[in-house]
């Protein structure tokens, strides 16, 4: 079974950095699109920013663009987001994703780590 463990979440002023890790399990790490969302208190789930399978293909949702950088390392099964000028609005739980590959249902989840940016 597929598993995805972020880390790397923590308490940071506005301005700050973080880079949150996610690692994965199973040998076919290479051929999932992985994502990452958000979940702010009392607030839907929303798309922060993914990574295709080849690394060639990545998008970024507006409100971070310019900000983060998301990138992956086959050989360690895992993907990163690197968080820059972090403002409060970037508060909330970041989950790791591994979107259905073609032809197929199954999609993976991590756990989430929490970020909070204080002002």
């Amino acid at each position: 079974q597929v598993q995805l463990v972020e880390s790397g979440g923590g308490l940071v002023q506005a301005g700050g950095s973080l880079r949150l890790s996610c690692a994965v399990s199973g040998r076919a790490f290479s051929t999932y699109m992985l994502n990452w969302f958000r979940q702010a208190p009392g607030k839907e789930r929303e798309f922060v920013a993914s990574i295709s399978g080849s690394g060639i293909t990545i998008n970024y949702a507006d409100p971070v663009k310019g900000r983060f950088v998301i990138s992956k390392d086959n050989a360690k099964n895992a993907v990163y987001l690197q968080m820059n000028g972090l403002k409060p609005e970037d508060t909330a739980v970041y989950y790791c994703h591994a979107a259905p590959r073609p032809g197929e249902r199954d999609e993976y989840w991590g756990q989430g780590t929490q970020v909070t940016v204080s002002p």
